[in-house]
């Protein structure tokens, strides 16, 4: 893990109305989330960590403060100059997976490349090699609901790694897997998206991984709580 700042988010505030009443759901919210290196960001529903997760990937705007991600300022960022940006440089990992159910493995994995201008060939043959990197050379051709919730899960972690991103974004990945599969997928995504020039960010309430994570960042009502570089340490805080 290198010292060098990937993602900075410096007191940043983000609300949401509706009527006449208005709900902050983050309160001055930062962290530094740095290259090579796991982060996951804990504490209870309804505490800002998912909407933390959307201001960052640029997905949601925010009223104050500033995120930086691969030294670019978010806040000066039009809409179009944004979408580039994510569809460049961050991969998204979903707890429900969102495979589109009428496309094959492979077809789902190309999506990014698509995205960005590939074409369907050279889209496929790098999505094929994915996809042959996790474990499913032979499923290839098959649709989503001829995989088993692990199968899917390796299609889902393909296709976010398909276009090479340096950030992953990933919401609560396990909460739909037991304890054997939920640890395989953080060996999997330990093992193919951890790199000197990448970063994993993960939102979970699963304390079952939390020893897959370098640092782990804790939230309570829109703020951050606390740094932990001992995930022993979060069962106490």
């Amino acid at each position: 893990m290198s010292n060098k700042i990937a993602v900075r988010v410096e007191n940043v505030v983000k609300s949401f109305t509706g009527g006449d009443s208005r709900v902050f759901a983050l309160k001055g919210a930062s962290l530094e989330a740095r290259f090579g290196e796991i982060l996951m960001i804990v504490g209870p529903s309804g505490c800002g960590k998912t909407t933390l997760l959307s201001v960052i990937c640029g997905t949601l705007k925010f009223e104050e403060g500033q995120i930086t991600v691969f030294d670019k300022d978010l806040g000066t960022m039009r809409n179009g100059e944004i979408t580039r940006f994510r569809r460049e440089n961050i991969g998204f990992i979903f707890q429900q997976f969102n495979l589109i159910p009428t496309l094959t493995a492979v077809e789902n994995v190309s999506i990014p490349l698509i995205l960005q201008g590939k074409s369907r060939t050279e889209a496929e043959k790098r999505a094929r090699a994915v996809l042959e990197q996790v474990g499913l050379g032979e499923r290839f051709k098959s649709y989503p609901n001829q995989l088993s919730g692990g199968q899917q899960q390796r299609v889902a972690i393909s296709r976010a790694l398909v276009h090479e991103p340096r950030l992953i974004i990933c919401d609560e990945p396990t909460a739909a897997l037991d304890s054997v599969s939920g640890h395989k997928t953080l060996e999997l995504l330990k093992a193919s998206a951890l790199k000197p020039d990448r970063c994993v960010i993960i939102v979970t309430h699963d304390s079952r991984i939390y020893p897959f994570a370098d640092r782990i960042v804790q939230m309570d009502d829109g703020h951050v709580i606390g740094h932990f570089d001992d995930h022993t340490q979060i069962q106490h805080a």
